[in-house]
């Protein structure tokens, strides 16, 4: 994927698609505001305490990378920031609502299920159901310009499969329970099967001795 971020650039991305919708009267951001979103100790995963040079070096080089614009003038005393990463008139990457809602949470939260992402996500798109998170989903991970986001293996104990972005290159993607095969699987099929011979073999001595004694 020609899309290529680091955790803080994925962040500041993030931060500014996420205020784009839901605070659009205090967007473009300035310096100040994008190093307060970055650093927001809610609905961020991890939480981070990032300098306002390190966030305009990041910015400095998103803006050279195009994903941002600066925006000054009319009346602006201070340089703001603009998103072009997605949606801009001179990107290809258009996403609909939804998609942007569920990429923004994952760029600002990491792996996350299903569930996870429609509530987090409701204060940007508000899904009718969990088929649509889904659906939503299956679509960026399948677009012909993507994939865009992956179904990690489902973690031991958990009922959902997590889902990760790919704007940060590939995901390490482990052994979960959906991918019981190898070693691990393969003992425990045997010490299963060695169990039922077991109860075969009580079952069978049980019945003989009932027959003995009905004699």
């Amino acid at each position: 994927m020609k899309y290529q971020l680091s955790a803080v650039e994925a962040r500041v991305i993030g931060c500014l698609l996420e205020k784009q919708v839901t605070t659009p009267e205090q967007y473009p951001l300035s310096i100040n505001g994008v190093v307060t979103a970055c650093n927001q100790k809610t609905n961020r995963e991890p939480v981070m305490n990032l300098g306002e040079h390190d966030v305009q070096d990041i910015l400095d080089a998103l803006v050279k990378r195009h994903y941002l614009r600066t925006v000054s003038g009319f009346g602006n005393r201070v340089t703001k920031y603009e998103q072009r990463f997605c949606n801009s008139e001179f990107g290809d990457l258009k996403l609909t609502s939804a998609e942007v809602a569920l990429i923004t949470t994952l760029l600002l939260r990491g792996p996350q299920t299903p569930g996870e992402l429609r509530g987090r996500a409701e204060r940007m798109h508000q899904f009718t159901d969990m088929a649509e998170v889904e659906s939503t989903l299956e679509h960026l991970a399948t677009r012909e310009d993507g994939p865009f986001v992956v179904r990690l293996p489902r973690e031991p104990g958990k009922r959902e499969s997590r889902f990760m972005h790919l704007f940060s290159g590939d995901v390490p993607v482990l052994a979960g329970v959906d991918d019981a095969e190898g070693p691990a699987a393969d003992s425990l099929l045997a010490r299963v099967e060695a169990l039922e011979d077991e109860v075969a073999e009580l079952k069978q001595r049980l019945h003989s001795l009932l027959a003995h004694l009905g004699d």
